[in-house]
């Protein structure tokens, strides 16, 4: 399961605003995307990522990356943060 990381991480951001934030400042270790996003939300994360050599992972869909990230709904992106 790609998520199982996700899941048992002690620090993750949640959101394409704070994921973006976390990368900017170095600390996201990898990033999760849902191929069901919109492109114009997780377009210019997905090239940030690219350009600070950050690990991303697609995953199926929004609804099922809230549930790893353990929320009620669904999430275009998260991270996992450096400890």
């Amino acid at each position: 399961m790609p998520y199982e990381r996700l899941r048992v991480a002690k620090k993750k951001s949640v959101g394409t605003k704070q994921v973006t934030k976390a990368v900017m400042k170095g600390t996201a270790r990898v990033v999760y995307i849902a191929n069901d996003a919109e492109t114009r939300v997780t377009g210019p994360l997905i090239q940030l990522c690219r350009d600070r050599g950050v690990e991303i992972i697609r995953v199926e869909s929004m609804q099922e990356l809230g549930q790893a990230c353990g929320i009620e709904v669904g999430s275009a992106s998260a991270a996992i943060l450096e400890e």
